[in-house]
């Protein structure tokens, strides 16, 4: 897993409120044996319309968004079921980062253990920078996890809270394996003792 130090992105702004994880990733999608090229089908329901041409309408087919890599939406994102292929696929597609004013706690743990992270902010501070997003083309973040700081281009700063175990293992790239294999050396001087 990436080290997440600090990140300056494009914000895409997904006016939807309770996105559960299958329209993040629709169910028919998860039939892949691997755990990669999910990316393509994130929102597919939204971003196609049923003859497979792009649906104009859905705000990741506006040029203006594309690249993007910050992910503004709306309250309870990642509800509905447990699939931890929807923080892949929004990492796939080149999410770094989703500011929301709350997450399903199972998607939220998901996305830590992903490389994805997860900011929750208030209400009114994810309305203030999702319009901004709309009003200004090419609006950018500055995500800082060591100082838990979203940095506005206009210097306005919120700050959010992490975990302490979650901030340490985005901070070191590591997931819940990774943070394991640290103590690796302690793990087999452990199991040599105890092999008597």
């Amino acid at each position: 897993m990436e080290a997440f130090k600090e990140h300056v992105g494009l914000v895409v702004p997904l006016d939807r409120i309770n996105v559960d994880t299958d329209q993040i990733i629709p169910k028919q999608f998860l039939k892949r044996i691997e755990r990669t090229g999910f990316g393509e089908f994130l929102f597919y329901d939204w971003r196609y319309l049923e003859n497979g041409d792009p649906n104009p309408e859905f705000v990741l087919n506006h040029l203006r968004y594309a690249g993007a890599s910050i992910l503004i939406a709306g309250i309870n994102f990642g509800c509905g079921s447990s699939r931890e292929h929807a923080p892949w696929a929004l990492q796939q597609y080149g999410f770094k980062v989703i500011l929301a004013p709350s997450f399903a706690d199972i998607f939220r743990n998901n996305c830590y253990k992903n490389g994805i992270l997860p900011i929750t902010l208030s209400a009114e501070e994810i309305a203030t920078l999702s319009q901004q997003a709309k009003d200004t083309e090419g609006y950018k973040l500055m995500v800082n996890l060591e100082e838990q700081s979203v940095v506005c281009p206009d210097g306005t700063v919120y700050t959010f809270e992490i975990g302490d175990f979650e901030k340490y293992c985005m901070h070191n790239g590591l997931d819940e394996i990774g943070w394991t294999l640290q103590y690796e050396a302690n793990i087999t001087a452990y199991e040599n003792q105890n092999r008597l």
